[in-house]
């Protein structure tokens, strides 16, 4: 401490040159010397001044302030405070305490840092070093305040034509507050930075505090910022401008002064910085902090200024700037350098912030230095202070911060992941804890952080990679010495479809990743890459050919590395292995989904409606599912598989969890397997009885065959529910105009009604909805045609929560879509409405044909009723998306989210799902891929249907057709839904050119003559298909036939009749029976229960009867020994036979006990299926009559 003297009547403030020295102070000499008179008017005697000193910091007491000084010989006092510094500060004097208060304005601002800085009383003054001082300008304040020129540089405010000019309101400030936005106008306005405005914008005014306390004006710029077209100039990646310092061992920061004030704002557009306060409205001329474009303007002015320096020996982030070099002397060249471009283009550094000649240095909250990068220990200390989060947005404030740091903790996705889980979905906030383990563990491993050595391209780089069940981890090293060195750690959690990985694929997911995050180090290295792993059989990656199509992908990523895998002990990878291991993770983790997957057996063959009416059952005639087991055994067993095996596997074979595949299709030796496989991807529900184009697809995403494409064909056009239930397709007539191809998926979508349909779950209309770009459909039942406004309920509820809002929506001309409503809203949502033309469907061609589909598809798996097609709608819509389309050449599904789903287990472990890195890039190509594809196939399309009609398919005597359903009657509730063919019929006779007689069967009852155009040439008939009817069983020397099931029943001559489907024959052969003949209790129970409102058998006065109950004289046939007796037997030859209701008697009685041998000829056990008596079968009155004196005796033997 020293005593200065204050002296009113001094021009100057004066310091003594040998006290001077001792500080070490820097000269600056005058251009002309400086001739100083004493009171008395005299010259000094020590001569005129020459010197002055450079700015320096003054503490007395609280008050700070840079100050300069002319040096001259001061006898008495070694600091004078003359005129000056008495007019800048302007402070109180007590004469009689001898003390000095600073109450003015500008020291409340700038001088007065007690409350800040008490603790910095012992810091050393920042000085700019003597090599250096000949730059003093570039560090003057003062000239730093001036208003600096336009330049190229200048921040342009682009804003978005027609928008609205933003107009704020004032904000209240408290009165520190207004009188720092005093403070703030009128030392802007004097330096020139603002000036009064008359601008239509007005933006409103705040503060926030800074470090120190003081308080900073902030311009709420947001609605400017809304309305502005943004700068997309890039800021530098941090990790990459610290790569560059590799090698360096000098280094000096500088910081510039007044930062942003720099740059001007372009001419003529201040009036858009127009702010407003309670002062008046004013507008800025340099660039403000919170206006969108500022930091890229700012970063893309100095990238220019310094463009020949950076990366060399300069990095630059924002008004942060780093010399770096190797050695002290070639620091100093470097450091004048960017100090004279500075100074050519009027910038200035702030000294106090600057830091010359270091050996480690605090950088963008890194500390580096020779060995590497640290944390920044000011960081460090912060985070220890850390209390434990109590709420979400704590959590996050945390790991954000932390997460800045990852690349120095080993093991941060480990200890971060149950932190992270308190925060993960809309869960209420729990600490747990296992996330206070991890919170304190990850406090541990901020003080024992190691120092990361800056990477060098010159010395070859080591990747130790390892994985877990739950995330993998990497290190990538460089050899120092005889020892590695960590350069990085990466590591990260693995999602819930990499989980599914086997083990294989995590710890190539692991190397995959690594390169992937230090793809700037690794690609195009010196030297190959070492990668150490514990799983051996990765050490053969670049030599298998057993790679799925993930693996495949991955496999082309590789080689943009040279690389080298090898295989370590997992000791020797414990560092890697530790950041991808914690054992509470390993017993805490969710049960993969691969456990959770429905068998085969409990899929294919499952029934979905409404359970009042629907049984789940196998159907008799399906074959049962493919198993893993059951094709390795068939292939053990097949010569063509075991000699492919023998030879080794040569591509495209290879062996795949004790499968044979071929390019990783499984292959289905001759048998039953393809039978099934066939049926898989064909008949069952989830597969939708699609064509040849799509079935092929399917099948070929699993399996394999030779000549599998002809086999495909043949089942496919030889599929009797395809032939009876497909519409065949005609060219129209006239050209094509189709409409544009969307850009992105839904963006241009269509829909349309599909009405009259049979009541079903209460819903008699499907609403469907199609995007055009990716053909994926959604079908939504509606109760009725819905109004305008329950239609937009609909679209709410069902397309805009998926896919938001589309551009275009394209309809028919339904009362929904033309409604004022409808135009209103749409109009209100910015929606364009293109409505077909008059009678012209093919407008909305898309939706039109996606309802043939979906009617096909309902035909096909409909019951007989046509009651359940509600409950079929979910997966006949899986159905379709799943389907791949003739125009995109993919599925739905694929095109829109990017993967295959699965709609029956694989037989093997591998998964169709990508990894998360790949996803977004893979469905990104495939929709561009599906552009193209759109775009050529609509000219495909409309080069089709512009050609001539193709002649009709020739028929000749000999041939099977299926005849059209179209003008015979249909007893079922809706045609729509009814089978569009019949048959196959076989030809007997050609009558004319166009007309032909057909072998029908005798039920049918009509004319047997048709013309051409009701006739389709059935494409052939499967083998399982062509088999003979089942013989008749002999019940007492009479044929009857298995029941497959009941359909509908009916009275006819006040008979109850049912309606039999019989197992062995088509639908062409089911035929009307009276109940009396119908052996089959349960399934005429199940009919009764699912559809009660048909008719059925009722109670009479005379007791349990059918219809009007047994009467004497009745005759009762039984189809088994455990079959329903009567308690009452009445004969009566001219009223209809029946069984009473359901019921078991307590005790039933047996046939063979009542019945003489003569009538009880053929015994069937418990389980024998349903029999009856076909009507085409017991017409002659011989078997009638016989039928009736058996059951007399039966009865005879009863009443006995």
């Amino acid at each position: 401490m020293i005593h200065a003297m204050i002296d009113s009547g001094a021009t100057n403030n004066f310091i003594d040159r040998e006290y001077a020295d001792s500080l070490g102070l820097q000269y600056h000499d005058f251009k002309n010397a400086r001739v100083v008179q004493a009171i008395d008017g005299r010259p000094l005697k020590t001569g005129p001044v020459s010197q002055w000193t450079e700015p320096t910091r003054m503490w007395i007491r609280e008050h700070m302030e840079e100050i300069s000084f002319f040096v001259t010989e001061v006898p008495h006092f070694p600091v004078i405070l003359g005129i000056p510094w008495l007019t800048l500060h302007d402070p109180n004097i007590s004469w009689s305490n001898r003390e000095l208060q600073f109450a003015s304005r500008y020291c409340q601002n700038h001088c007065l840092v007690a409350k800040v800085c008490h603790a910095t009383d012992a810091e050393p003054i920042i000085t700019l070093p003597k090599k250096y001082s000949d730059f003093w300008d570039v560090f003057n304040e003062k000239e730093a305040e001036k208003l600096p020129p336009h330049r190229p540089y200048d921040c342009a405010i682009d804003l978005v034509e027609g928008a609205p000019i933003p107009r704020g309101h004032l904000y209240s400030l408290t009165e520190p507050e207004q009188e720092a936005l005093r403070e703030f106008i009128e030392s802007n306005l004097r330096k020139g930075f603002i000036r009064p405005s008359q601008s239509p914008a007005a933006s409103p005014v705040m503060f926030v505090k800074k470090k120190s306390g003081d308080l900073r004006l902030v311009v709420d710029y947001r609605a400017l910022n809304n309305i502005t077209k943004r700068n997309r100039y890039p800021l530098p990646l941090i990790s990459d401008l610290l790569d560059q310092l590799r090698g360096a061992k000098v280094y000096t920061k500088l910081d510039l002064r007044g930062a942003y004030n720099l740059v001007r704002i372009r001419e003529g557009e201040e009036w858009k910085t127009a702010f407003q306060t309670k002062f008046g409205l004013f507008e800025s001329l340099v660039m403000n902090y919170g206006l969108s474009g500022a930091p890229a303007t700012f970063q893309h002015f100095f990238n220019d200024i310094f463009q020949d320096y950076l990366d060399r020996f300069l990095i630059i982030y924002l008004d942060n700037f780093l010399v770096f070099s190797r050695s002290q002397w070639e620091h100093e060249q470097h450091v004048r350098m960017v100090l004279q471009r500075l100074r050519d283009h009027g910038l200035y550094a702030k000294l106090e912030k600057c830091a010359f000649d270091l050996q480690e240095v605090d950088f963008l909250g890194y500390r580096v230095s020779p060995l590497g990068l640290s944390m920044d220990p000011a960081k460090v200390s912060a985070v220890l202070e850390w209390r434990a989060p109590t709420n979400k947005k704590e959590v996050q404030r945390f790991l954000g911060f932390a997460n800045y740091y990852r690349k120095f903790i080993p093991d941060f996705a480990r200890w971060s992941d149950p932190v992270t889980s308190c925060i993960r979905g809309k869960q209420p906030f729990r600490w747990t804890e296992q996330a206070e383990k991890g919170f304190q563990q990850l406090m541990k491993l901020f003080t024992t952080q190691p120092i990361l050595q800056h990477p060098d391209p010159k010395t070859p780089f080591v990747v130790q990679a390892d994985a877990s069940d739950v995330a993998i981890g990497a290190i990538l090293m460089q050899p120092v010495g005889e020892h590695l060195h960590p350069c990085a750690y990466y590591s990260r959690q693995l999602t819930a479809p990499e989980r599914n990985y086997t083990i294989w694929e995590k710890e190539l997911l692991a190397i995959k990743a690594a390169f992937e995050n230090w793809r700037h180090w690794l690609e195009g290295a010196k030297f190959p890459i070492e990668v150490h792993t514990d799983h051996r059989n990765l050490e053969h990656l670049r030599t298998t050919r057993k790679l799925n199509q993930r693996q495949q992908r991955w496999a082309l990523f590789f080689e943009c590395f040279d690389f080298q895998i090898h295989y370590v002990t997992p000791a020797q990878t414990k560092q890697a292995d530790a950041l991808s291991r914690k054992p509470e993770y390993a017993a805490g983790r969710r049960e993969t989904s691969e456990s959770r997957l429905l068998q085969p057996e409990n899929f294919a063959t499952l029934t979905v409606g409404n359970t009042k009416s629907t049984s789940i059952e196998p159907t008799p005639s399906n074959p049962e599912p493919l198993c893993a087991q059951e094709i390795r055994a068939s292939q053990q067993a097949d010569a063509w598989a075991q000699e492919q095996i023998r030879q080794g596997l040569r591509f495209p074979f290879s062996f795949k969890d004790g499968l044979l595949c071929y390019r990783n299709h499984v292959y289905i030796p001759p048998g039953p397997g393809r039978e099934k496989a066939l049926h898989l991807c064909h008949d069952c529900k989830p597969a939708g009885h699609f064509g040849l184009f799509k079935t092929m697809h399917l099948i070929l995403r699993d399996f394999w065959w030779p000549k599998i494409h002809k086999d495909v064909e043949k089942y496919v056009n030889t599929c009797p529910v395809c032939q009876r239930s497909k519409t065949r397709r005609e060219k129209p007539s006239g050209l094509l105009h189709p409409l544009p191809t969307p850009s992105r998926p839904w963006e241009i979508i269509s829909a349309d009604f599909i009405t009259d349909l049979p009541p079903s779950l209460g819903f008699t209309t499907i609403l469907v909805v199609v995007d055009l770009f990716t053909k994926l459909a959604h079908f939504i039942p509606c109760d009725g045609l819905p109004t305008a406004k329950e239609t937009a309920d609909l679209f709410l509820q069902h397309v805009f929560r998926l896919h938001g809002l589309p551009k275009s929506l394209v309809t028919d001309r339904g009362s929904q879509f033309t409604s004022r409503f409808w135009k209103a809203l749409q109009k209100l949502l910015g929606i364009d409405s293109r409505l077909s033309s008059a009678h012209h469907p093919q407008t909305d061609g898309q939706t039109e044909r996606t309802n043939a589909t979906l009617e096909q598809y309902l035909r096909c798996y409909v019951n007989y009723q046509q009651d359940n097609w509600a409950s079929l709608l979910p997966l006949s819509e899986f159905a379709y998306n799943n389907g791949v389309q003739a125009s995109t050449k993919e599925t739905p599904f694929f095109a829109n989210y990017g993967f295959h789903p699965r709609f029956f287990p694989s037989v093997t472990e591998s998964s169709e799902v990508p990894a998360a890195e790949d996803w977004l890039q893979e469905l990104t190509a495939v929709q561009q891929l599906l552009h193209q594809q759109l775009d050529q196939a609509k000219e495909d399309y409309k080069c089709h249907a512009d050609g001539h009609r193709q002649p009709g398919p020739e028929i000749k005597v000999g041939d099977r057709v299926l005849l059209s359903t179209r003008f015979l009657p249909s007893h079922r509730p809706c045609r729509k839904l009814d089978d569009r063919f019949i048959g196959p019929y076989p030809v007997v006779a050609q009558l004319n050119p166009v007309t032909f007689k057909l072998q029908l069967p005798r039920s049918m009852r009509i004319h047997p003559v048709f013309h051409h155009s009701l006739l389709l040439p059935a494409d052939g008939v499967r083998p399982d298909v062509d088999r003979p009817a089942p013989a008749p069983v002999l019940v007492d020397g009479e044929e009857e036939f298995e029941v497959q099931d009941i359909l509908d029943s009916r009275f006819h001559r006040r008979r109850l009749q049912y309606l039999i489907d019989w197992v062995g024959f088509g639908p062409e052969e089911r035929s009307w029976e009276d109940a009396s003949t119908v052996h089959a209790p349960d399934l005429v129970r199940r009919f009764h229960q699912a559809y009660p409102a048909k008719p059925r058998p009722r109670n009479s006065r005379r007791g349990t009867m059918l219809e009007r109950g047994l009467e004497e004289g009745d005759s009762v046939m039984s189809h088994g020994p455990c079959s329903p007796v009567p308690s009452t037997i009445v004969t009566d030859e001219e009223e209809n036979m029946g069984f009473p209701p359901f019921q078991l008697e307590s005790e039933p009685l047996h046939l063979e006990d009542v019945c003489p041998q003569e009538v009880n000829q053929t015994s069937l056990g418990q389980n024998s299926p349903p029999f009856s008596r076909k009507d085409n079968y017991n017409r002659d009155r011989g078997v009638r009559e016989a039928n009736r004196r058996s059951l007399r005796i039966a009865a005879k033997q009863l009443a006995d």
